[in-house]
Order: C-alpha cells, then structure tokens, then sequence
C-alpha cells in the first residue's frame, strides 16, 4: 500500500502510522517498522523519520498472517435477531472488531460465538458481520448482518443516511439554543494527528442534530438528543467539543480532570430505525440509558 504525505508539519512515520491506521495497535505499527516493511521514497526507515511533504510511503502487507479470530462465548445483549441480522446493545468498554494488539474479548468475538458461520463475509474474516461501528466508550444499538445481501441493504441505508440514528449524551456548559443543526467537515486534526478535528481543508462533510433535553446544575452541564445525519469517525464527540461542549468521561476531547471519574464518555446509541433487507418493513428499536449514565444523570439533578 502506498500514501503520499500531504502535511507541512515534520510528523514522525510511527505517530503518522498510528493515525492512519486506525485499527492497527502502537506495538503493531513499531513490528511492521523493526521488520522493515515500511519504505518511505523507497528507502527503509526508523520509526523515528520524520515525514515531510511529499513523502511517498510503501507499507508492507500489513497482515500477510490473516488475524486468527477465536469465537468468545460473552455476554450478548440481543434487542432483536431474525435469519438476516441482529440489533445489539453494545455496554461501555467493549471494542467493536479485533485488531493487531488487541484480537480477543470483542463484539465480533461474541457474535461468532453465537452465529457460527452465519455472518455477512463483506468486510472479511476480521470484521464479519460489521457494517457500523461505535466507540469502544459508547454505549447502545448497532446492526449485525448475517447475510451479504442484509449487509448490501443496510450499508446502503447508511450511504444514503436513512437510518435513524438518535444519541443521547451528557456534555459540559449551556447549550442557549432549545435545538439545533452542527454542520463543520471532519478529519484527521491539524495539530494532533491522533485524534479528529473541525478540518475545512481536507475534511468530509458532517452534519448532527441537537436538541436540549434538560439544562442541569444551574446551566454547567447539558442534557442531549443528538441524530446523526453522516457518521463520521467521532462525529458527536468532535461536533461537541468544538462548540464548547465536550462530553462528560470523553477520555480523548473531554477536561483532563473530569468528574464523577466516568468511565467512558456519555454517550448513548439510544434508538435505530431501519427498513428490514428483505420484508422492506421499517423496524425501529429503543434501549434505556446504562447504568453509569442514569446515576451521573441523577446526581447531577440533585446539584443546584
């Protein structure tokens, strides 16, 4: 695989890596360069290179041993489930699909536990089944297809942007507007290549919908609904925190002194609504707020 470096910025290759590669572990991306598979201009490099513009570089196959997934008999919780697809409530803390560094103790790890072989091979044996993801700290529903043709349907749905998809979150300061629409495009940050950002110049268009359910302990802290309208990587996280209201527990764009010592930012996938891939039927589902979520909820109404 090729890239070209587009920055002015001297970024070292292993901190680039570890961004582009989103999946990909810090230990992962320093294999692939102590076994020399990473050639920038077609030379061999040290993790610590610093990239400049215009850089071309050459990354090895990055997985020429294909990722063992080893079906886990975890906890599931399933809202609902027929022959072509699964809606789970996914908890706080549980990563979505393996990766180098981090193969088991997964979402995908369960599922092929439960479904055996009966889900959807178009994102390969890595991701089976997968057709959306929220963060490891995010809580709620995500659509599992068994089928390729349920994935084709619902992936479609996606690039379209008519699934439902309505969030509800806990975040710092007043929000003044009752509701709203956050429309600024999203990528990789300027400044800190690790995380998302507002990026006008490369970014790709994203749009969330807010509305203010609750103002709390006299307007220092806000309680949403939030729908999708794209879904971009850390699209609420990053839409949020750019207008002053980052989320509370938000381990990456949060205060680094949080409160209540969440675990996990607070955000729920509350609702998802969809047309099912084969009876066309549009089916919707809702899941109550996790525990850790209700009490910070409760506690803070209780602070005046």
């Amino acid at each position: 695989m090729k890239i070209i470096y587009t920055d002015s910025e001297l970024l070292r290759v292993d901190k680039f890596l570890s961004t582009h590669f989103d999946d990909l572990s810090r230990s992962y991306i320093q294999k692939l360069l102590k076994d020399q598979k990473v050639l920038v201009n077609n030379k061999i490099v040290k993790a610590n290179y610093r990239l400049s513009n215009g850089d071309e570089i050459e990354v090895g196959e990055l997985e020429k041993k294909e990722l063992e997934i080893i079906p886990e008999n975890l906890p599931l919780d399933i809202i609902y489930e027929d022959d072509q697809l699964m809606v789970i409530n996914k908890p706080v803390g549980m990563v979505v699909h393996p990766a180098p560094g981090h193969p088991t103790g997964t979402l995908v790890n369960a599922i092929m536990y439960h479904c055996k072989d009966r889900l959807s091979s178009i994102n390969g044996t890595v991701r089976p089944g997968i057709v959306h993801r929220i963060d490891k700290d995010t809580s709620g529903l995500l659509i599992v297809c068994k089928t390729d043709i349920a994935h084709q349907k619902i992936a479609e749905q996606l690039e379209a942007h008519t699934i439902h998809r309505l969030y509800e979150a806990l975040v710092y300061n007043n929000i003044k507007e009752d509701e709203g629409i956050i429309d600024a495009p999203i990528g990789r940050g300027e400044k800190d290549r690790k995380k998302m950002a507002i990026n006008h110049k490369n970014g790709k268009e994203a749009v969330t919908h807010y509305k203010v359910l609750e103002r709390l302990d006299s307007h220092r802290f806000t309680y949403l609904q939030l729908e999708l309208e794209t879904g971009r990587t850390h699209q609420i996280r990053v839409h949020l925190t750019q207008q002053g209201n980052p989320l509370i527990g938000d381990p990456v764009y949060g205060p680094a002194k949080g409160i209540f010592s969440a675990k996990g930012q607070m955000l729920h996938a509350k609702e998802v609504g969809f047309i099912h891939p084969i009876t066309n039927e549009y089916m919707e589902f809702s899941v109550e707020l996790p525990s850790q979520f209700r009490h910070i909820l409760g506690l803070l109404r209780k602070r005046k």
